[in-house]
């Protein structure tokens, strides 16, 4: 069986287990378009150019996720030390870190431990079963009113979604102060102005 003929399966296994497009396509590190397209494979439909990532190796172990998440909090510490920002907010200490549910709930979490922060957590409206769906913070946990805000996920896929919770937060009254990700599949540099700070740039080659 092709690794493609394994993703369809996953993807329909997911979809009969009651999950949403938009879960899928976190649960596979996937963009909307490519699980579309897994979901239906429709006739003449251009089969979408995207990078399947399985992580699951790290992220089903407490400890090697902690080390992970401190791996990107280093990097970013680091980044920042040397001068790689020209940003002076970048510099500014964070007082909340946002985890976009799913995989950036338990990055965020651990991160905010070690930095003595508050944790917000953010629903991204492609998990939304309102119409039109809309994002969302959780009321379980911090707001981000007048907070200097780090996003944390575990991949930038079409880079939506970090738009979206961008906006969120500039709309709510938070200052997005950066981006911090596993992977980047779009290597950029920054979203809507906030600076991007992966630990993996992913590319495709055809």
């Amino acid at each position: 069986m092709s690794s493609l003929d394994e993703l369809i399966q996953k993807a329909k296994m997911l979809l009969s287990e009651g999950h949403s497009p938009g879960q899928i396509a976190d649960e596979l590190s996937l963009s909307m378009e490519t699980v579309t397209w897994l979901l239906t494979q429709q006739k003449g439909a251009v089969i979408p150019k995207d990078v399947h990532i399985d992580w699951t190796t790290i992220s089903g172990q407490g400890p090697l996720l902690d080390e992970m998440a401190m791996l990107m909090l280093k990097r970013y510490y680091a980044a920042v030390n040397e001068g790689a920002g020209t940003r002076q907010d970048e510099v500014d200490l964070p007082t909340a870190f946002v985890g976009i549910a799913i995989s950036g709930i338990p990055l965020a979490t651990l991160i905010s431990v070690g930095e003595g922060a508050k944790l917000a957590i953010y629903h991204p409206a492609k998990h939304s079963t309102a119409d039109p769906p809309i994002g969302s913070i959780s009321g379980n946990f911090a707001t981000v009113s007048g907070e200097k805000c780090i996003i944390v996920d575990d991949v930038i896929t079409s880079g939506k979604t970090m738009q979206e919770v961008v906006k969120y937060l500039r709309r709510h009254g938070a200052v997005p102060l950066s981006i911090w990700v596993i992977f980047d599949k779009r290597g950029i540099k920054d979203i809507d102005g906030v600076p991007v700070y992966s630990l993996f740039k992913i590319s495709r080659i055809d």
